[in-house]
C-alpha cells in the first residue's frame, strides 16, 4: 500500500517525504548531512551517541534525527548556534575520555570520531581528569579489542547480532565503567566469537582492529635464508585499488602483482589456482556423495586422471554438501551447529590448498627445504589468521622432525595497502605484472570465489559438464549470485534438478541451516560468513567517501570487478586449467587420491567456548 506524504519544514525550507521517514532521511533529501556516530544505515537504530540531535519547534528537548520519524507540520532546525554547540560539547566529552594517540592509531586519517571533531570545530580538550582504563584484549588470533577507544556506539553489538547472528558482544557495567565485551567479560578467544571481523568494519574508531602480521612479513622479507612466497585471494584485486584512490569496482590484478614483487617476494602465486583445485576436489566429493545417495549420474564424470588411472573415492559424507572455504562460517558451524559438521565439505580452503602445495609440490620441484619457505597469504578476511593457526593446517616435516604451519602469515587487504605505501611504491604508476608459474594460472571460475554465489557458480560449471559428459550449455549461473544475502533455486544438471541454497551473513545462513535440520532436502549449500562474501570481508579497505560499510552498492561494484575478470578470460572452467592437470599428473595422482586427501582436505571439530564447556 502506498504511504501517504508528510509535509514539514527544515531550516525554513518546505519538504514533502513519505510517512515513516526519519528526520535524518528528510534532511538528506534536502542535501543536509546531519553529523552522526552510532547510526548505520544497515543496522537497527539506537540513538545513543546523541551527535545527530536537532531542534523541533515546541519540543522542550533536542531530538535524535536518526531515530525520530517526521510528522505533519513538523518544523526542524538543524544548525542553530545552540545545536552546533551541543553537538560540539558531546564530541568534546567523548574526546576527553579517549586516548590521545591519534598519530599512532590504526585509524588515523580514517576515524569517524576524528572526522567529527574536525567538522564540528573541536580544537582543544577542555576537561582534564580521570579517563577510563581497560586492558587490551589480545587473546584472539584475528581481532584485537581496545576498550579504551570505544565510544559505546553499539555498532559492533548490532552487527554481531543482526548480521552475523552470533550475539557475542554486549555492554557491561554502568556509567564510567561501561564496556563492550563478550558474555561474563570473557576475552575474545574464550567467547563465541567467530573472528569474522565485521565488528572491525563497523567500528567508527579503533576499538576493534585486526591483529597485525606485517612485522613478521617484513622480517621474513629481510632474511636472505628465507624463500618468501605470497598468494592473493580473488577479492583482493577487486578492492585494493580503493586504498590508492581508484573507484570501487576497478580490477587491479596486474598492479597488485607488480607491487608484491617490488616488496621483495620471491614468488607471487594466485589463490585462484587453489580455488580451481577446490572445485576439482569438491566436485569429486559432491559427485561421490550423490552416488552414495543413490542419485543417477549417467556417465562417470571425467576428472583429471593420474598414474593410477582414476579417482580414488574416500568415505563420502551425506547431503546436502556445504561449502567450507569461509573460516568464519566454519567457526560458526563448529560452535553453533556442530551436529551439521558431517555435511561440510572436507576440502581445505583455496588458501590452505595453495599453502599445502607450496610447501610440498613447489618445494620439491624447486629443491627448497620446506622449513625455509615462508608462506604469506593476502586475504580479505581476518578469520584467515585464525584458520592459519588451526592445528589441522600444519605440516609434519619428517626430515627434520619439525611441524610447520602451512601458512606462516596472513595479511589483510588493509595491511597490504599499508605495506605498499610504507615501502614508497606509487601503486597507480605500476605496470601490470603476471603471476608466477606453476601456481599462478587460474580460470575465471577461480576469480568468482571472492563474491557470494561464486563457489556455487564455479561448482555448477564443473558439475554440469562432468555429470553429462557434454560441454556445458552455459557458464554463467546468475540465479545463484546473491549479494542481497540469501538465494535459493533449482538448477538442471543433466536429468537432475539440483536444489541449491546460497547465503552470506550468518543470520541468513541460519535460515538455510534450520531448514536442513527440519529435514528439507537440499543438494548443496554455499555459505559465506561475511555480507556479500569475501568482497565484504573483515579485512577489506574501509569504504571510500560516498559509501559505507555493508553498502550493497559497494559490494556490487566489487563483485562486478570479479565478474569482469572472469568474463575476460578464455579459461573459465576449473577442471580445464592445465596447471591443475599438471599438478595431478606429476604429484597428486587424481582427485580424491590418498595424497590429495591428505594434503588438500581437512576436518572440523565441535568447539564449545571455554567458559561453557
Amino acid at each position: 500500500m502506498r504511504k501517504k506524504n508528510v509535509h514539514l519544514t527544515i531550516d525554513g525550507t518546505a519538504v514533502t517525504v513519505p510517512e515513516g521517514t526519519t528526520i535524518m532521511e528528510a534532511c538528506e533529501a534536502l542535501g543536509i548531512r546531519i553529523p552522526r556516530l552510532c547510526y548505520h544505515p544497515n543496522l537497527s537504530l539506537m540513538g545513543s551517541c546523541r551527535v545527530c540531535i536537532v531542534e523541533v519547534k515546541d519540543m522542550g528537548f533536542y531530538m535524535t534525527s536518526c531515530s525520530q520519524k517526521v510528522w505533519e507540520g513538523m518544523e526542524v532546525q538543524t544548525n542553530s548556534p545552540e545545536i552546533r554547540q551541543a553537538r560540539r560539547d558531546i564530541v568534546e566529552l567523548l574526546l576527553d575520555n579517549h586516548p590521545q594517540d591519534c598519530q599512532t592509531c590504526e585509524r588515523d586519517g580514517n576515524c569517524e570520531l576524528q572526522n567529527l571533531a574536525y567538522s564540528l570545530g573541536v580544537r582543544a580538550r577542555h576537561f582534564e581528569g580521570k579517563r577510563k582504563r581497560f586492558a587490551m584484549d589480545l587473546s584472539s588470533h584475528s581481532v584485537v579489542r581496545d576498550s579504551e577507544k570505544c565510544v559505546l556506539c553499539g555498532r559492533c553489538v548490532r552487527v554481531c547480532a543482526e548480521i552475523q547472528g552470533v550475539y557475542n558482544l554486549s555492554q557491561h557495567g554502568r556509567g564510567f565503567h561501561t564496556v563492550v565485551a563478550p558474555a561474563h567479560l570473557a576475552n575474545m578467544d574464550e567467547s563465541v566469537c567467530i573472528q569474522c571481523g565485521q565488528c572491525i568494519n563497523v567500528c567508527p574508531t579503533a576499538a576493534f582492529v585486526e591483529k597485525r602480521s606485517a612485522g613478521g612479513v617484513w622480517d621474513a622479507l629481510a632474511d636472505p635464508q628465507m624463500h618468501v612466497v605470497v598468494q592473493t585471494a580473488p577479492s583482493i584485486r577487486a578492492a585494493i585499488g580503493e586504498g590508492f584512490g581508484l573507484p570501487p569496482g576497478t580490477p587491479a590484478t596486474g598492479k597488485m602483482v607488480t607491487a608484491l614483487r617490488r616488496l621483495g617476494f620471491d614468488a607471487v602465486f594466485d589463490t585462484d589456482f587453489g580455488a580451481d583445485m577446490t572445485i576439482v576436489e569438491e566436485a569429486h566429493e559432491f559427485l561421490t556423495r550423490l552416488n552414495a545417495a543413490g542419485a543417477s549420474q549417467g556417465d562417470r564424470p571425467r576428472l583429471p586422471q593420474g598414474p593410477d588411472k582414476g579417482p580414488v573415492p574416500f568415505a563420502p559424507g551425506p547431503l546436502p554438501m556445504i561449502t567450507s572455504c569461509s573460516p568464519g562460517w566454519i567457526n560458526f558451524l563448529e560452535k553453533f551447529y556442530p551436529e551439521l559438521i558431517p555435511l561440510a565439505s572436507t576440502c581445505r580452503s583455496p588458501m590452505g590448498m595453495v599453502s599445502a602445495l607450496v610447501k610440498t609440490y613447489y618445494a620439491q620441484t624447486k629443491g627448497i627445504d620446506p622449513a625455509k619457505i615462508y608462506m604469506v597469504a593476502v586475504m580479505p578476511c581476518v578469520a584467515k589468521k585464525y584458520e592459519a593457526r588451526r592445528p589441522e593446517h600444519y605440516l609434519d616435516l619428517p626430515a627434520s622432525g619439525t611441524r610447520v604451519p602451512l601458512t606462516d602469515a596472513v595479511l589483510t587487504t588493509r595491511e597490504l595497502i599499508w605495506m605498499i605505501k610504507c615501502y614508497g611504491i606509487d601503486f597507480l604508476k605500476l605496470p601490470d605484472g603476471e603471476f608466477d608459474a606453476p601456481l599462478g594460472l587460474a580460470s575465471g571460475a577461480g576469480d568468482l570465489f571472492g563474491t557470494t554465489g561464486g563457489v556455487m557458480e564455479a561448482t555448477l560449471r564443473a558439475a554440469s559438464e562432468l555429470v553429462t559428459g557434454k560441454p556445458a550449455d552455459r557458464l554463467e549461473f546468475t540465479e545463484v549470485r546473491a549479494v542481497e544475502g540469501l538465494r535459493e533455486t533449482y538448477v538442471a544438471i543433466g536429468d537432475q534438478n539440483i536444489h541449491v541454497g546460497v547465503a552470506n551473513g550468518l543470520t541468513n545462513a541460519k535460515i538455510l541451516l534450520d531448514r536442513v535440520k527440519a529435514g528439507e532436502p537440499f543438494h548443496v549449500l554455499e555459505i559465506m560468513a561475511c555480507p556479500g562474501g569475501c568482497i565484504g570481508g573483515g579485512g577489506q579497505p574501509y569504504p571510500p567517501e560516498g559509501y559505507h560499510v555493508l553498502d550493497p552498492e559497494l559490494l556490487r561494484k566489487r563483485a562486478g570487478a570479479l565478474y569482469h575478470i572472469d568474463g575476460s578470460k578464455t579459461l573459465r572452467k576449473s577442471y580445464e586449467n592445465p596447471a591443475v592437470e599438471a599438478v595431478y599428473e606429476a604429484f597428486l595422482g587424481a582427485p580424491g587420491s590418498e595424497r590429495a586427501h591428505r594434503l588438500l582436505h581437512t576436518r572440523y571439530t565441535a568447539r564449545l567456548p571455554r567458559g561453557i564447556r
